[in-house]
């Protein structure tokens, strides 16, 4: 008798703890973006924000800057946090794919330590320079450069970032010298641009876009293999004498290792939800991304890619963390 009662209890509380599951989330949930507002990580993480909040039945997803390092500080608060859903990550390629592995000791496990979820977005990086520059275009750029080894800058949002391996990986194949000034975020790079304290920007696109199309700075090259839609007069650094040049950052959306399959998947279904919305598509595209979607094991199998080709242009083109 008492055998069958424990059974009766047991299955009066199961009931109870999968409605427990099923009321994900019941709170705010903490959305970290590891660089400072104004790049491209906080534009599309407030694209998507209105739609995630619906999605999660009105529950705020309250967005956090947290730079520094990188983009690795969000990243490892991430790694820290409870995989229960409420510390969520909009993450980069090189906060969570490129910069990990090079750091002694490395600050988290790329695999073991967060949880791929879905794709956000892709965009191209653009390469810009300020409008006292004598570079009228890319070629002029690359002659001016070498006219002065050593003298001429670039930022980037952090070392190893996407923003100083595309630098680097031009000056590796153009001979040029030059010299890095990493900011904690893009947003600090932008005013020093604006200003003409900076010689050259590789970053994203939708950092600069709205600062091309009012003339505060000039484009010179974009640089995935073709010119891209919003700036079709632009050429792509391959097409001028460099061919197979490609760089590209993704943003994706992270949990911490360990997180549950069922709250992954409310995940993907408001970023698909999201990006299928015409007017959010619309902002997102206009914004200059390139909208992402998909599964979750897209997003796993893209965060191994990545990882593995990049690791191979960091020993190709001798670039290490001190």
């Amino acid at each position: 008798m008492a055998h069958r009662r424990s059974l009766l209890l047991g299955a009066l509380a199961a009931p109870t703890f999968a409605q427990a599951q099923v009321a994900y989330p019941n709170r705010a949930i903490t959305f970290l973006i590891p660089f400072a507002p104004g790049g491209g990580t906080d534009i599309i993480a407030r694209a998507l924000q209105p739609t995630l909040q619906e999605e999660f039945g009105g529950h705020a997803v309250a967005m956090e800057n947290r730079p520094g390092a990188s983009g690795t500080l969000a990243v490892a608060q991430l790694a820290r946090a409870r995989p229960d859903g409420y510390t969520m990550l909009m993450t980069t390629v090189s906060a969570s794919a490129v910069v990990p592995p090079l750091l002694n000791p490395p600050p988290y496990d790329i695999y073991r330590d967060q949880t791929a979820v879905v794709l956000a977005g892709t965009v191209p990086l653009v390469a810009v320079v300020p409008l006292s520059s004598p570079a009228q275009d890319f070629e002029g750029f690359l002659a001016h450069a070498r006219a002065h080894p050593g003298q001429l800058n670039y930022s980037s949002s952090g070392v190893a970032t996407q923003q100083h391996l595309t630098a680097e990986l031009l000056s590796s194949q153009a001979g040029l010298r030059m010299t890095h000034v990493p900011f904690r975020g893009t947003g600090q790079a932008v005013t020093e641009i604006l200003a003409g304290r900076i010689d050259i920007a590789f970053d994203t696109l939708p950092t600069y876009l709205p600062h091309i199309r009012a003339g505060r700075v000039r484009a010179i090259a974009v640089t995935m293999p073709e010119r891209v839609e919003w700036l079709p007069d632009v050429p792509t650094v391959a097409e001028k004498g460099f061919p197979g040049f490609d760089a590209n950052v993704w943003y994706m959306i992270m949990g911490p290792g360990g997180l549950p399959p069922e709250i992954a998947a409310r995940w993907v279904a408001g970023v698909n939800r999201a990006l299928g919305d015409t007017s959010v598509r619309a902002k997102v595209r206009d914004a200059g991304f390139i909208p992402g979607g998909g599964s979750q094991q897209d997003a796993i199998d893209l965060l191994r890619r990545d990882a593995e080709r990049y690791a191979a242009i960091m020993r190709t083109a001798g670039i290490r963390l001190e």
